[in-house]
């Protein structure tokens, strides 16, 4: 059967935009050159490298010399923790403060850390699912040496505050990190707005391929690498540089730096047209996770009553959307970002995440709203 997909989970990843492949394609075959040679190919992709740092900067008011080209947001997310963290080895001194609404990309790498005997503080978020400055104060310390905080949920897509909470860090000493997976491209990330010291790109949630990603790390940070080779990215990042994928989040952070207010604004218009339908039909007992909260413009994250929410979507094979919580032989598991924001296991099975994107249209919307209000109807009654 020939069904026509909707595409619901831009969160998770985005597709290839057709200018990125484009400018990515050269780097693959005929400029193949080694950016650290110095021979005419070399010093082609050694100065593509250097335009795409140019581009990844300005989307965050960086300077060049301040981007460090990784594999991912996880490499990014842990150069910054490790990196950190673990600059006096092996006297292990030092306090890292994150949350529990974290990707695992940061909860994983804080965990290691503490393994290693480094000393962690996750803080709680409120139920709306807001990480509150007083929170990060309260859970400051001599010793601490980095607050590490997402700037939006990939889940709930809940904004977090993190100027304010840059504000209180700074003012005891203390650096700080925000991994920004979820906003670049999608509101403003400038860090000298943000006030943030470290942040954290992943390419494939802007229209880039996977496989490639970028740390901001101000020049005044003292970081250690992670890994260990030659000097490439400024010695934190060794390793021969993955040149047609740079070249591709250079072209991407382009893309979404001059779309960024038009495309914010139209998302916000297709997933308020989503949650309208939906509630239009099943009404108020639809759950809106972070509903308070400031959110991203693209991101809905709802509770369809009295189902569960992989069961919703296999009814629906056309769309495609993430759910809340997995099911493992007939038992629910909450995500621990609904957990931590008080969400019972009973709403939290319900939940499904629809996130849009670029290529999202007011048809697709409005199909989507029809077969998620006709597969909830077939479960209830």
């Amino acid at each position: 059967m020939n069904m026509q997909q909707i595409y619901l989970d831009y969160n998770a990843t985005t597709p290839i935009a057709p200018s990125v492949q484009e400018a990515m394609l050269p780097f693959l075959c005929e400029h193949y050159g080694n950016p650290s040679s110095t021979h005419s190919l070399g010093r082609a992709a050694n100065a593509a490298i250097e335009d795409a740092r140019g581009r990844v900067a300005a989307i965050l008011g960086a300077d060049r010399d301040e981007i460090v080209f990784t594999s991912g947001g996880t490499e990014a997310n842990n150069l910054a923790l490790q990196g950190m963290l673990l600059r006096d080895v092996p006297t292990k001194t030092g306090h890292l403060v994150t949350t529990d609404i974290e990707h695992p990309a940061i909860i994983e790498p804080a965990k290691q850390l503490e393994r290693l005997g480094i000393a962690v503080t996750f803080v709680k978020a409120n139920s709306q699912g807001v990480v509150e400055p007083e929170a990060i104060d309260a859970a400051l310390r001599p010793d601490t040496r980095l607050v590490s905080v997402m700037h939006a949920n990939n889940e709930t897509g809940v904004i977090q505050p993190i100027r304010q909470i840059s504000e209180v860090c700074h003012a005891n000493n203390v650096l700080v990190h925000t991994d920004a997976a979820q906003t670049v491209g999608k509101i403003r990330t400038m860090v000298g707005e943000l006030g943030v010291d470290m942040l954290s790109i992943a390419g494939h949630k802007i229209y880039a391929p996977k496989g490639v990603g970028a740390l901001y790390v101000n020049r005044s940070v003292p970081l250690e690498p992670v890994i260990y080779g030659a000097g490439h990215e400024r010695g934190l990042r060794p390793g021969t540089e993955n040149t047609p994928y740079i070249v591709a989040l250079g072209q991407a952070s382009s893309l979404v730096r001059k779309a960024l207010d038009e495309s914010g604004d139209r998302m916000a218009m297709l997933r308020d047209r989503l949650l309208a339908r939906l509630r239009g039909e099943i009404g108020p007992r639809l759950g809106l996770n972070g509903q308070k909260s400031e959110r991203l413009p693209n991101t809905l994250s709802v509770n369809f009553p009295s189902v569960v929410g992989a069961d919703l979507l296999a009814r629906i094979p056309e769309l495609c959307a993430s759910t809340g919580s997995a099911c493992h032989s007939g038992l629910t598991r909450v995500s621990p970002t609904l957990a931590a924001m008080g969400v019972t296991p009973d709403i939290a099975q319900g939940t499904v995440r629809l996130s849009v994107g670029w290529y999202t249209s007011e048809e697709q919307i409005d199909r989507a709203a029809e077969l998620l209000i006709g597969a909830w109807e077939s479960l209830v009654n």
